[in-house]
């Protein structure tokens, strides 16, 4: 097992308007990625999970010849609302760093 931040070129969020936040995973290696996307940890479940929304409201896209995968999903509490303490998006990505992947990064 290794966790995501120990093998993501990137793993970065950003405001996608007031209602919704991007979260892009991003890999530097062509066989890193494809064993993390042939673990199936990374999926529209796993994001509606850490960040409490349904499954459906998960905009999922992989993107192989990136190396990458992006989610769309709606902000908990919209920019510049009342009790929104980032309305920048810069640190939504804080759930993703710890998952666990089962791979060996040793191959």
């Amino acid at each position: 097992m290794v966790k995501l931040k120990q093998i993501a070129k990137a793993c970065k969020s950003k405001n996608a308007g007031p209602f919704h936040i991007t979260l892009d995973i991003m890999f530097d290696n062509a066989d890193l990625f494809e064993q993390v996307r042939d673990s199936g940890v990374i999926c529209p479940e796993l994001i509606a999970s850490l960040y409490g929304v349904k499954p459906q409201d998960v905009l999922f896209t992989e993107y192989p010849p990136a190396l990458a995968w992006k989610a769309t999903l709606p902000r908990r509490i919209p920019s510049g609302a009342i009790g929104d303490t980032d309305i920048y998006g810069a640190q939504q990505h804080a759930p993703l760093l710890d998952i666990e992947i089962p791979i060996d990064i040793a191959k």
